[in-house]
This record gives C-alpha cells, sequence and structure tokens, in this order.
C-alpha cells in the first residue's frame, strides 16, 4: 500500500473526494446522470502554518472536515427529487448540465448557516457522547465505588452509545445507501494505493475498509478518553463534566495523531492499532453498486491523476 494523500466522504447518492485543496463532489441526480462540482478550499491550517504542528492539527482538522463535509451534504441534497411537477421536471431536462449544477451550488447552505449547522451538530455530538455517558456513570457510584471502573464503565457507555446510534440511523434508506457510497470511497482509495487502475471491476474487488476512516479516529477518540480519564479522577459531578469538555481537544490531538500514523505507515504496530477501526467499520460501511463506484470514480479524477501515482508509485501507468 502507497499512501496517496486523497481522502473523501459519502455524500446523498454521491461523493466528495479531497486531494490538498482541490475537492470534488460527485452526485448520481434522480435522472441517472452525475453531476459533478470541483472548488478549491483553503482550510484553517492552510491559513495559519502554527495549525499544522503536531498534537493540536487534529483539531482543526476535525472542525474543517465537519464544515466542508456539512457544505457538501447540503449540495448533494440539493439534488434530491423533491416530488416536483412533471412541467418542473421537463424543465430540467431541458436545461443544460451546466446549468444544472450551478442550480445545485447556488441550493447549498450559506457560510452562516453551515457554521450554524457545524455548532449544532458539535453541541449534539458532545450532548450525546460525552455529557451523557458521564452522567449514566456516575449514577453507577452508588454501588461502585472504585474509580477505575467507573472510569473504565463510562467508555464503556460511551461506546455503545455510539453504537446503537449508528445501528439506528442505519435503518433510514438514504443512510444505508450513503454507507454504501462510504464502501465506495474506501474502495476507491485502496484500489489506487494497492497499485491497481481506476476502473470499475478493480474497485468493487477492493476492500471497503481504509485504515484513515473517520470511523476509526471516532474510535480511537473513545478508547484514548476510557485511558487518559481513568488518571483524570475529580469526585464533583459538575467539575468532572467539564473536565470531559476541556480534555475534549486534547483527545481529539492524539487520536488524529494516531490516525496518521496509521495512514502514512504500513507495518505490525499500525496494522494492530488499526484494527479496532476496521471492525468498527464493517458498521458504516456497506458493499456499492457499480453505478455508485462509477460515482466514485468521477469523484476521484476531478482531483486526483492516479494514472500518474500508479506510474511513480507501481512503475505503471495503465
Amino acid at each position: 500500500m502507497k499512501y496517496s494523500g486523497i481522502g473523501g466522504q459519502a455524500v446523498l447518492e454521491g461523493i466528495m473526494m479531497k486531494n490538498d485543496q482541490d475537492y470534488a463532489v460527485a452526485v448520481r441526480k434522480p435522472d441517472g446522470e452525475i453531476a459533478v462540482k470541483k472548488e478549491k478550499h483553503v482550510s484553517f491550517s492552510d491559513r495559519h502554518k502554527w495549525a499544522k504542528w503536531p498534537f493540536i492539527r487534529g483539531i482543526f482538522a476535525f472542525v474543517d472536515s465537519l464544515s466542508l463535509g456539512m457544505d457538501t451534504l447540503s449540495w448533494s441534497a440539493s439534488f434530491a427529487d423533491d416530488g416536483s411537477s412533471d412541467r418542473k421536471k421537463k424543465e430540467e431536462k431541458s436545461e443544460e448540465p451546466e446549468d444544472r449544477v450551478k442550480k445545485g451550488k447556488s441550493a447549498g447552505l450559506s457560510k452562516a448557516e453551515t457554521v450554524i449547522t457545524v455548532i449544532i451538530a458539535v453541541v449534539f455530538a458532545v450532548g450525546l457522547f460525552v455529557v451523557l455517558p458521564t452522567f449514566l456513570s456516575n449514577l453507577l457510584r452508588t454501588w461502585i465505588s472504585s474509580p477505575v471502573l467507573i472510569a473504565v464503565l463510562e467508555g464503556v457507555i460511551r461506546l455503545v452509545i455510539f453504537i446503537a446510534y449508528v445501528l439506528l440511523i442505519s435503518l433510514m434508506k438514504d443512510i444505508r445507501r450513503v454507507y454504501m457510497y462510504h464502501g465506495s470511497e474506501h474502495k476507491c482509495i485502496n484500489c489506487i494505493e494497492s497499485g491497481l487502475p481506476l476502473t470499475v471491476e478493480n474497485v468493487m474487488k477492493s476492500s471497503k475498509e481504509h485504515r484513515r476512516c473517520g470511523t476509526s479516529f471516532l474510535l480511537f477518540v473513545m478508547l484514548i478518553s476510557i485511558i487518559l480519564f481513568i488518571f483524570i479522577r475529580i469526585e464533583y459531578l459538575p467539575l468532572r463534566m467539564l473536565s470531559r469538555l476541556a480534555l475534549i481537544p486534547v483527545v481529539a490531538g492524539l487520536s488524529y495523531e494516531l490516525l496518521r500514523l496509521n495512514g502514512r505507515f504500513d507495518n505490525r504496530l499500525t496494522w494492530i492499532l488499526s484494527r479496532p477501526g476496521m471492525w468498527m467499520q464493517a458498521l458504516t460501511t456497506r458493499e456499492p453498486e457499480p453505478d455508485m463506484v462509477e460515482v466514485a470514480i468521477q469523484a476521484v479524477e476531478s482531483v486526483f491523476d492516479w494514472r500518474k501515482f500508479l506510474e511513480e508509485n507501481f512503475g505503471d501507468n495503465s
């Protein structure tokens, strides 16, 4: 496996792929056509070099990824079939593809809306995965006196809530398809980094799990928090809640460094570290259909010259 540097995210009926500052979103529209939007995204870390320092870069990378993800998700949702009239559908079919792409782009979230959405998402996540497990574990103090065991149980509760949340939203039809597109994103990257030409046939044969997945990052967050909170024991519940919130950047920074380590190196240590995350991805990825892979390939080819990559790293320009 050779590190390519590209990454992505599944959106509604499509894929976003990012390479350096270039990103592209490819979406399969209700009429079967594939709409592609390619733009540049200058992150906070690109504007401020100090934000790329180890152990703090993960915080900015996570927020930046969440912001871009919300924006691209909104753009993809603008193509959803909203039950418009036949006349409107005929008008849309008569438009040039470029016009329809621009219309989709304009339907996305504004910067202010994106910021508000990100804030709401972060508050919801913190409440569900940080505050709630801490509160529930505190109830166990009536029967359990060991602070170490309480900290471990808090982490277990957090993990159970996460798994239950993933399984619950997978009952939604749209989310199941997002998980399939998530699988096609991983398969494309694995195909390239394994040295195979980016074809539908090769992608379908590739693995749907990948070491740099955000699912692995979230699992690292949970496991590291268990270890860290074992050593930070505070009896008073409000202060313990506050300490959990204050340590979120520390946990996120450490988790990001582990994720980078797994993605850039291929040895026995990284293989062991990546196993839990790869197992967790069994819940957030599914085997895609060939037409989903076609969408993913278009997103990749919009931002990444995979033929040049194969030639430079594998001596193959097929």
